[in-house]
């Protein structure tokens, strides 16, 4: 075995040359995770030699999910606690770190870190430069990367696990002009406006309203950016200039206020349309304040999004970008919830 060859794996590796040695021989003495890593980075190389049976060690992977506090992020924790505890400390040791949306360098340093640590990595982030540096950096070292819930579509990422976005606003917009077959004005409330999920539901929205029902006049988005005192100041602004409000949509959170507010200013009759069921949206639907919600199916991201790594860690099995990833989003009513 030549030399310049293990110095390839060391320097892909990032250890020394007697840690590959170590490893390729296994004399022991060495951690599993860079166990791991230099037979990663030996198979990357193509070093013509047979390797150790790596399968001993628990596959690490981390995953980074946002701290904001919302029903389906701490649904998200869980479910990944429940395939840890399932699959057993054997088969799969995960780490789930929650972290701030900003600044989102905080999460692009964390990612990096996790990168010299875990053979797998699946992110929630958002499309800025620093995220896009981070991955790119994990693709370098051969890490592969599942992003979660909200695509970046130009970044180095493995595969992407979600529901399509822009789709989900479209049925919402095709429930609300099957709802209301008269004129009236239809109110939006958007989430995080710097936020690809809800630019792409509000941008599915309008598109499905204005191709399908022209009678509906949609007022002006309202950035409420899912802060509470702020969707309030908003929203009870255009209650006060409409007189015929016939619906809501709501791409984000904060639906307790939305729903008090409209209960407030005697709206009634009105097509009411958000995301997410939770213990807010399940009593408003049984009350009939609430329509529809559209659920993300926390359980299948967790599900799809380990399983899908495990498997090209296991096998090298390379998935379609959103075909294998894509998860089915749910239509709730008052009449199907569990």
């Amino acid at each position: 075995m030549k030399k310049a060859s293990l110095l390839k794996v060391a320097e892909l590796a990032g250890v020394g040359i007697a840690t590959v040695d170590r490893v390729i021989n296994e004399r022991g003495g060495v951690s599993p995770e860079t166990i791991r890593k230099v037979l990663r980075a030996a198979r990357q190389v193509g070093l013509k030699r047979l390797l150790p049976d790596d399968t001993q060690q628990p596959w690490q992977i981390e995953v980074f999910l946002s701290s904001n506090g919302t029903w389906f992020f701490q649904q998200l924790a869980d479910e990944f606690a429940k395939i840890a505890d399932r699959m057993g400390y054997r088969k799969i040791k995960l780490y789930r770190t929650l972290v701030s949306e900003n600044p989102p360098e905080k999460l692009a340093e964390k990612i990096k870190k996790s990168s010299e640590l875990r053979d797998g990595i699946i992110v929630y982030g958002h499309d800025y430069p620093s995220v896009h540096e981070a991955l790119l950096n994990c693709h370098e070292k051969g890490i592969p990367v599942i992003t979660l819930v909200s695509d970046l579509p130009d970044a180095q990422r493995f595969c992407h696990v979600g529901i399509n976005q822009y789709q989900a606003g479209r049925t919402a917009g095709l429930l609300m002009s099957q709802s209301k077959k008269t004129p009236g004005d239809v109110i939006m409330v958007s989430g995080r406006f710097d936020f690809s999920a809800h630019i792409q539901r509000i941008a599915g929205f309008r598109d499905a309203i204005t191709q399908r029902a022209p009678w509906l006049r949609l007022r002006e988005v309202l950035a409420g950016e899912d802060e509470s005192h702020k969707i309030r100041i908003l929203l009870q602004q255009t209650l006060q200039k409409s007189e015929n409000i016939v619906g809501l949509y709501n791409s984000g959170d904060n639906n307790r206020d939305i729903s008090e507010l409209m209960q407030q200013n005697l709206v009634s009759d009105c097509c009411y349309i958000t995301h997410e069921l939770y213990d807010v949206t399940r009593n408003l639907l049984k009350d009939n304040v609430l329509t529809y919600t559209l659920d993300q199916n926390a359980r299948q991201h967790a599900v799809l999004s380990t399983e899908l790594l495990l498997r090209h860690l296991e096998t090298g099995f390379q998935p379609e970008m959103y075909k294998d990833g894509r998860v089915n989003l749910m239509i709730i009513t008052a009449e199907n919830m569990d």
